[in-house]
């Protein structure tokens, strides 16, 4: 009995948290500290992206990022690679800010599809660091 209540729990878990071939992923998130953020509330960067995962650990990825003040709104285009189910690396290049991001996430589901994120990315050109948080929502493929 124990056994089956354990495969039951672990096959749950996979169902709920892993990410499929094929499936995409639409997600918003907004930075809540950057380092180039000299006055508290003085200015926003959000970004919005949609991924499609190549295989169930790889997917591409692009979106917008779009500041209050400042800088022009940029088109980004990147990758992630999950090691985990709820950990991730990720690689943007941002067309119109000219420069790119590398950084690390992690992914919680809750509910079937849905998911909370916070992120921490590093700016390549403009040796900035950011913290982030968003939502995100997984849409599977009709079998």
């Amino acid at each position: 009995m124990k056994k089956l209540l354990l495969i039951g729990i672990i096959s749950a878990s996979i169902h709920l948290s892993a990410q499929s071939t094929k499936d995409i992923l639409i997600g918003g998130s907004f930075d809540l500290v950057k380092t180039d953020n000299i006055k508290l509330f003085n200015k926003a960067q959000l970004g919005i992206e949609a991924h499609y995962f190549v295989v169930r650990q790889f997917a591409v990825g692009a979106g917008a990022e779009i500041w209050t003040t400042g800088q022009s709104s940029s088109f980004t285009m990147g990758a992630r690679w999950y090691p985990t189910d709820k950990f991730f690396v990720r690689f943007r290049g941002l067309i119109g800010a000219n420069d790119a991001t590398a950084g690390v996430g992690w992914s919680q589901p809750f509910k079937d599809k849905f998911r909370i994120e916070a992120m921490g990315d590093f700016f390549i050109g403009s040796t900035e660091i950011a913290l982030r948080v968003g939502a995100s929502y997984v849409i599977k493929p009709k079998k």
